[in-house]
């Protein structure tokens, strides 16, 4: 039986100290240790965008060069397809080899730096005048140039939407819609 009063004794003192002393004196008790101190410096450095190591970067941009480059040879048999012309993989393939190294150097350099706002306004100018260019060729342009610029002009506008903030993103959309009004382009008919 004696353990068991130890026990409440215990509790009972524990409680009684709790109410005793002040939140304030507790706080400054605190302080005064320095443990939040010390605990601050234990814990990393939170950044809004930590620094990436080039391997790291390299995988990123490899993570948005695959889709893009699939897009341009996707645009690429589209078109070739839409005005009769056979897809064949010799021009598939020279297509490609022209187009992905830039493509890849741009994506690299893009996603590299896609949070400095200087890049994102040339992003938000090249996209506009991506899309309103590829849409004004395939209204009033002929075959050869829209095989030819077409699907470039798509996977840039299409990669320069998804890398820019969403505001920048939806007013290129916009700007694109304007363009479209404004040339009375019909694109539906």
């Amino acid at each position: 039986m004696p353990p068991r009063q130890t026990t409440k004794t215990s509790k009972k003192s524990a409680k009684m100290v709790e109410d005793e002393i002040p939140e304030s004196e507790q706080w400054r008790l605190i302080n005064e240790s320095g443990i939040l101190k010390t605990a601050a410096l234990n814990e990393p450095a939170s950044s809004e965008h930590p620094e990436l190591s080039l391997a790291e970067e390299i995988f990123d941009a490899t993570l948005l060069i695959i889709p893009c480059s699939f897009l341009l040879l996707l645009m690429q048999i589209l078109i070739m397809n839409q005005y009769g012309q056979d897809a064949n993989l010799k021009v598939l393939i020279g297509r490609m080899v022209e187009g992905l190294p830039i493509l890849s150097l741009f994506i690299f350099f893009t996603t590299r730096h896609k949070r400095n706002p200087r890049v994102q306004i040339l992003l938000f100018i090249m996209g506009s005048a991506a899309g309103c260019r590829m849409l004004y060729l395939l209204k009033r342009g002929g075959y050869l140039s829209n095989m030819r610029q077409c699907p470039p002009l798509i996977t840039l506008w299409v990669y320069t939407v998804i890398q820019l903030d969403l505001g920048f993103a939806v007013l290129n959309l916009i700007l694109v819609a304007l363009f479209v009004w404004w040339k009375e382009l019909d694109l539906f008919n």
